[in-house]
């Protein structure tokens, strides 16, 4: 016996018995996988498709064309109900961010066809989208742009009394609110000052976000009221009844 074939008996002693045994994978067919094999989802639930489904936009013009050929789709704007009154797409009805938040599963239920969800920029109509796949419904739009670039594109709308949109009535309380901090700040109080810091850390956080919590707060104040204030039960009156 030569060297090599010495040291390579004396190496394989010294190793655990365990590694000399033979060990042996069983590979078992499995029938393949079948839709109905999967697990089913409740209605109003998140499900895999609400789950991994990417979020729609719609241009004013793609909701231009639809209207134009007679689609099945409904608009809800979900702006408050005063910006409603001052300006809105023709057809569309009026529930506010808030109730729809409050009442999703129910609305979402109430809902079987393409859903093109409106406001002044996108950004509650998205947060409404988000309430919707939340619960399941993922036939869901955002109007790019909102309200006016619709006017803009040439779409039908319906014009009331003037009002400030609450996107400009956000903007007017933080910058009056930042003002007022630096002013204070200068001849009352320093300590004052950080009323500005306080509202541009809030502004930061709302575009980091995607939300408005002075925007929610404002469209509660008794100007951004009507007499015609949306309840669960007008809406839930108005919307379509669905198809069997």
């Amino acid at each position: 016996m030569g060297p090599l074939e010495a040291n390579t008996e004396r190496l394989s002693s010294a190793l655990p018995p365990l590694l000399h045994r033979k060990f042996y994978v069983v590979l078992v067919p499995h029938p393949p996988l079948r839709m109905r094999d999967l697990p089913s989802v409740a209605p109003g639930r998140k499900g895999l498709t609400a789950m991994n489904k990417t979020p729609h936009n719609t241009s004013p013009a793609e909701l231009k064309d639809w209207l134009t050929t007679g689609a099945d789709v409904v608009i809800l704007d979900v702006r408050s109900a005063a910006e409603f009154e001052s300006l809105h797409i023709k057809g569309s009805y009026n529930v506010p961010l808030p109730l729809l938040a409050e009442h999703t599963e129910e609305l979402a239920a109430k809902l079987d066809t393409k859903v093109v969800l409106v406001c002044q920029s996108g950004v509650r109509a998205t947060e409404a989208k988000a309430n919707l796949v939340g619960v399941g419904f993922d036939n869901a739009h955002v109007l790019s742009g909102g309200v006016p670039a619709y006017q803009q594109a040439g779409g039908q709308t319906v014009e009331g009394s003037k009002r400030w949109a609450l996107e400009r009535q956000v903007r007017m309380a933080a910058g009056s609110l930042v003002v007022a901090g630096l002013v204070g700040g200068k001849f009352l109080s320093p300590q004052l000052r950080t009323v500005a810091g306080a509202i541009g850390a809030g502004l930061t956080f709302s575009a980091a976000t995607n939300t408005c919590a002075m925007g929610k707060a404002l469209s509660v104040m008794p100007w951004n009221k009507t007499g015609n204030e949306p309840t669960r039960a007008s809406i839930m009156a108005q919307l379509p009844a669905k198809k069997i």
